[in-house]
């Protein structure tokens, strides 16, 4: 069984009394954090998120307001992420990945502010709300370019280890992957990550996140 959590607040030693809770309890606190975070988030976005689905519909009406793509989870599991789609319909033909490349002509000119700022992502919010994915941690790859990168670079699939995340160490600091040194970059990134999980990481990785808003380097 769980060990109580009891602690007292004594003058200004109790942030630090707070802390050293949260970081003995933190897969307690970090569950919470995804919850409470993704309520919150979901409120506050959800005028940003309306906006997003009339410039999709109106610019391409044919197509669905959100892509659904299968990716790789905690310890492998499969799940469905949401994204909003900023592409035109049938860009990946046959199903088969393709990397988005700098202005990669298969995005929709009026959506492609969504992904320079990142706010396609945000309908990723109902994943964390769903206890698929979290506030911050690794990336999930789709299937099989999971595979392709098991098979290149050791010990990728220890990013497994924990929830995937909307933000996260890799992401913030690596950017985009575009060749083989970048996705090393990565996992030692992911690695590093999930060795050092504190709410003090936590809190620095959700605060650098807002830097991303404006991403001269997404495609």
């Amino acid at each position: 069984m769980p060990e109580p959590i009891t602690f007292a607040i004594v003058g200004g030693g109790g942030t630090a009394v707070v802390l050293g809770l949260a970081n003995r309890q933190f897969p307690v606190f970090k569950e919470l954090m995804d919850l409470v975070g993704g309520v919150v988030a979901t409120i506050l976005f959800a005028p940003i998120m309306l906006i997003c689905a009339l410039i999709v519909k109106i610019n391409d009406p044919d197509g669905p307001i959100l892509y659904r793509q299968v990716r790789v989870g905690l310890n492998g599991r499969l799940f469905t992420i949401y994204k909003f789609r900023t592409m035109y319909m049938d860009s990946e033909k046959g199903g088969r990945a393709v990397r988005a490349g700098a202005d990669d002509p298969r995005v929709i000119p009026w959506c492609r502010w969504m992904r320079m700022s990142h706010i396609d992502e945000i309908p990723q919010l109902f994943n964390i709300l769903r206890g698929e994915m979290s506030l911050v941690g690794p990336r999930p790859e789709r299937p099989e370019l999971f595979e392709e990168l098991s098979r290149q670079v050791p010990d990728f699939e220890r990013r497994l280890a924990v929830k995937p995340g909307l933000t996260g160490m890799a992401q913030i600091y690596n950017g985009y992957d575009v060749d083989s040194d970048s996705v090393k970059r990565k996992l030692e990134m992911d690695l590093e990550y999930i060795e050092k999980m504190s709410l003090g990481l936590e809190l620095k990785l959700l605060f650098a996140t807002f830097a991303k808003f404006r991403d001269t380097g997404a495609r």
